[in-house]
């Protein structure tokens, strides 16, 4: 190097950044060996060790990241109540256990959903529960992984290679769809959400797997984007269509919601001339009227286990994978009642 060498005493990683001309965060970079960083700048800082007798104390290091005392959570919607009440369940495990939560929403992008996760390495939490957004492909948790990052998948899954806590599916699905068929319903529509997630496909399994039951009954499966803008407008075309079904099932109870407004604003009442179910059971399923039957899911539950895996991966880094499921069950309400004449059949 051009400057004279000068003995330090004790130097540290900002003597070694200084000596190179770099950032304390570039030879941070280097001393973890990060892919990041290009030879040349490698070449700087590693001799600039060399030189002023800088010695990596991973020890030390390790000291320092387990005070950091913070996790991340990452999730698709905010503005979804589900996700209220399982931060709620994250929260009461993380701060019984002494730690702070960052929480960031990806809105269901995958490169805000990538910022967060570098935003939260550079914080250096000391680990990640993240409901993957849709689309996330199976290397987003194996990179996390790889840069030893612990994770636990809530919700949804990508790839199987983290530990996860998610739902049962069926139960709730499969009283929900026999509820109706004990009030008559012989045709069942399904509406989906428009995102291509894990939770979506296991949903759609289960009401398939549950309408397969009942050979005599007619299934209509219906997608659009799980906003309750789009479910009002879907269930004021439903309201006018001639053979729609009598009863329908939503993914969850935003969509439920959305469409219980649009079939009141169509003159229908719900439990009395169409049945409708949401699915989760949030809290906004008892202020309408008739209430919003729906499938309870355990949030608090879900959240509570989730962090609890994440603790758990933090103290045992070697821990065997878990992947639980908290099983659902169907809530029955006024917006469910018996298979009304459609006037529309003529």
């Amino acid at each position: 190097m051009s400057k004279q060498t000068r003995r330090i005493a004790r130097p540290t990683l900002m003597d070694v950044a200084r000596h190179a001309g770099v950032s304390r965060a570039t030879a941070s970079l280097v001393v973890r060996k990060s892919p990041l960083v290009s030879r040349e700048t490698r070449a700087s800082v590693e001799a600039a060790m060399a030189e002023i007798g800088y010695v990596y104390n991973a020890g030390a290091a390790g000291m320092r990241a387990a005070r950091s005392r913070t996790i991340g959570v990452i999730i698709p919607n905010l503005s979804n109540p589900f996700f209220g009440i399982l931060l709620t369940g994250i929260d009461h495990v993380v701060e019984g256990a002494g730690l702070a939560t960052f929480i960031a929403q990806s809105a269901e992008s995958q490169e805000k959903q990538d910022g967060f996760v570098t935003r939260m390495r550079e914080h250096g939490v000391d680990g990640l529960i993240v409901c993957p957004a849709a689309g996330t492909k199976a290397d987003f948790t194996q990179k996390l992984q790889m840069w030893g990052m612990p994770v636990v998948e809530v919700l949804r899954t990508v790839g199987g290679e983290a530990d996860y806590v998610g739902m049962d599916q069926f139960g709730g699905m499969y009283g929900a769809v026999s509820r109706l068929v004990d009030l008559g319903h012989v045709r069942i529509g399904f509406v989906t959400a428009n995102l291509d997630h894990s939770a979506r496909e296991e949903r759609l399994s289960a009401f398939r797997a549950a309408i397969a039951r009942y050979h005599a009954v007619d299934a209509v499966e219906m997608t659009i984007e799980p906003t309750h803008g789009e479910a009002t407008a879907l269930a004021l075309r439903m309201a006018r269509q001639k053979g729609a079904p009598s009863a329908w099932i939503c993914h969850n109870d935003v969509i439920g919601l959305g469409m219980h407004r649009g079939f009141c604003e169509a003159g229908l009442v719900p439990g009395r001339d169409v049945s409708l179910i949401g699915y989760d059971n949030v809290a906004e399923t008892e202020l309408v009227r008739p209430a919003l039957a729906s499938v309870a899911t355990e949030a608090v539950e879900i959240g509570q286990l989730a962090a609890s895996q994440l603790l758990r991966r933090i103290e045992n880094p070697d821990a065997p994978r878990q992947r639980m499921t908290v099983p659902s069950h169907f809530v029955d309400r006024g917006s469910v009642g018996p298979r009304a004449f459609d006037p529309l059949e003529g």
